[in-house]
């Protein structure tokens, strides 16, 4: 092969590798290139052939790039190639450049030449962009058990429509699919891969999934997809010693194994390196998927996730370097987001001023903390109230994303409303004060799919998700108040320009620990919020609260008005003149009723003094 074609690949610097590798269709041919140096001999098999590795013998360049052209290979057929190992041992290999794969248990390639000429989402693509005074409501999914019919998964075409109207109903912004290349093991929900530029067909055709793409951006909807830039399957019809020697993970068994007993990609190889840049720069280019969310990178900083075991220089500098030529090919307009539960400083930082490059970090700490504090009893919350303030103390650190993802609804977790303390009732009026301050919050939104119905079921990727709760009062209630919630956020700029700057949050009381209560004020272009929280069992009347600016406050959200199956039976929204009396540091003062396990938002109506 031309070695100037294959010169950015062997320096780490290629982000489209898949126009190399793969297996290619022609107008009369298919050509096949794979990479691997020290196999002594491999051959194409495939229907095309009967499975005969006499037939299509590869020719090995002095790369270690072997090649080769079949005339009567076509779209849709199955193929594999038949490696000789380094040592003489045979073994058949998916192509790790296939575009596409056969349906689990069966594992072999599929010749598919991707190309799609329906996409009319140009007006989408020029205007998308990063988000940063945007309102970012994601919506995360797993596909195959979004909306699932007995023992098979639903198509992408079956659910796009009614995913679409739900997205609008509750104000998503962003779906983010969680992994869609192509992996063996239903339980692994993606994140143990295989085929890495292969969409799984578990869901559709390739191509179906470019239709579901479309759809999406057409109903002014992003889409955001989980990558796996860390570890890969030890599945032997796969990457693992894919020439006999470890060609994609490290070569000492130590850093080779991993914590999920899979094997971890040598971030420190230039091959390894373009081989991840391309797979990931393939579903942002091929499939006009709008960002990627980076599975495990604190197991890329650090030496297999642990602090004490030292920095990973090299798994840090791939980062920097895709992140920045990902950047570069797309203008700046995608979305990067880190899944990182470290303190390692700057991951949001430009990979030109030495950061990590990434856009959006997970704020997993805001996450553990308010959860662990919700499930406390209100009598012992005084002594945790650090728990709910602290995100804010380091918040201007990074740019984050307040993440109440598909990890904190499994295995024995208990779904968001189920962490809640106390009875049924309490659970989900506790659910949507956690929302409220969620939604008030500085920083961007996710929520795993069942959230917005108070789902009590852990999720389970074989199962549906609960819709048949609408019909209950309490979660069809849930639902009503979530959509409201996430109106107000999505209308309003308070809640989302200048996230990531200090004049747009400012604490009224972050301290009354003694009443378990917490308020502050988001500031907008237009008009200016006050948000109260009470996480007591005791509701306070005539509370004061100082408030920064004359005015009428106008109460637009309360958790316990009864449409939303609260405890304030038929009562009116509260408004009030604020009084020219210092409180909370602050000129004016406020008194309104503060509901018990409840939050409200009252909107300010400024006037002049």
């Amino acid at each position: 092969m031309n070695h100037n074609k294959t010169k950015a690949f062997f320096e780490g610097n290629e982000i489209k590798a898949y126009n190399i590798f793969g297996a290619h269709v022609k107008p009369k041919s298919v050509e096949f290139n794979v990479y691997a140096p020290n196999a002594e001999g491999i051959s194409v098999i495939g229907s095309f052939n009967n499975w005969d590795d006499k037939k299509n013998v590869m020719k090995k360049d002095d790369q270690g790039i072997w090649s080769c052209t079949i005339r009567n290979a076509k779209e849709g057929d199955t193929y594999r190639y038949r490696v000789i190992r380094k040592g003489g041992e045979v073994v058949d290999k998916s192509d790790p450049y296939a575009f596409y794969s056969e349906l689990r248990p069966q594992n072999a390639s599929i010749i598919s030449s991707l190309k799609f000429d329906k996409w009319e989402d140009k007006e989408w693509m020029e205007k998308r962009n990063k988000g940063f005074d945007s309102p970012v409501n994601i919506y995360e999914m797993h596909v195959g058990s979004w909306k699932k019919e007995g023992e098979d998964f639903v198509h992408y075409n079956e659910i796009q429509d009614e995913l679409i109207e739900h997205c609008k109903k509750h104000h998503f912004t962003h779906v983010e699919v969680m992994p869609l290349s192509e992996y063996p093991f239903d339980g692994s929900w993606g994140y143990q891969s295989t085929g890495y530029f292969s969409s799984t067909s578990r869901y559709g055709t390739n191509i179906e999934l470019m239709h579901f793409v479309n759809a999406l951006h057409k109903a002014g909807i992003g889409i955001i997809m989980d990558f796996v830039p860390v570890h890969f399957v030890r599945d032997d019809f796969a990457l693992r010693l894919f020439d006999g020697t470890p060609l994609y993970e490290y070569p000492n068994e130590r850093d080779a194994n991993s914590q999920w007993d899979t094997l971890n990609f040598d971030l420190w190889k230039e091959e390894v390196r373009s081989f991840l840049m391309s797979a990931a720069n393939f579903w942002l280019d091929v499939y006009h998927v709008d960002g990627l969310r980076m599975d495990a990178i604190s197991n890329a900083i650090f030496w297999h996730g642990n602090k004490n075991n030292g920095v990973n220089e090299g798994a840090c500098n791939f980062m920097k370097r895709m992140n920045y030529l990902l950047n570069k090919e797309y203008d700046g307009k995608i979305m990067l987001i880190a899944e990182d539960s470290t303190d390692f400083p700057n991951v949001t930082k430009s990979s030109l001023d030495g950061g990590l490059g990434f856009d959006y970090k997970w704020d997993l700490g805001w996450m553990n903390d308010t959860l662990s504090y919700l499930k406390k009893d209100p009598i012992y919350r005084q002594w945790h109230h650090n728990d709910v303030t602290f995100s804010m103390a380091y918040f201007y650190s990074e740019k984050f994303i307040l993440p109440l993802s598909h990890d904190e609804v499994v295995h024995g977790k208990a779904t968001i409303v189920d962490k809640m303390w106390g009875s049924y009732e309490d659970k989900f009026a506790q659910a949507r004060a956690l929302y409220t301050y969620m939604y008030a919050h500085p920083g961007k939104k996710l929520n795993f799919m069942g959230n917005e119905i108070g789902q009590l079921r852990e999720w389970d990727e074989m199962k549906s998700c609960d819709w048949f709760l609408r019909e209950y009062p309490m979660h069809d209630a849930f639902e009503k108040f979530f959509s409201d919630l996430t109106g107000i956020y999505a209308d309003n700029d308070a809640f989302y320009k200048d996230d990531y700057s200090w004049t747009s949050f400012q604490w009224i009381d972050a301290d009354n620990a003694s009443q378990n209560t917490f308020s502050f004020v988001r500031k907008g272009t237009k008009k200016d919020f006050v948000i109260i929280i009470n996480f007591s069992t005791n509701g306070y009347d005539h509370q004061q609260f100082g408030v920064p600016v004359k005015g009428v406050y106008k109460e637009i959200l309360n958790t316990q008005w009864d449409k939303y199956n609260g405890t304030w039976v038929n009562a009116k929204p509260q408004s009030c003149h604020s009084i020219r009396i210092k409180r909370h540091n602050m000129p004016f003062m406020i008194e309104v009723n503060v509901p018990a396990l409840g939050a409200t938002i009252f909107e300010v109506e400024k006037e002049e003094e």
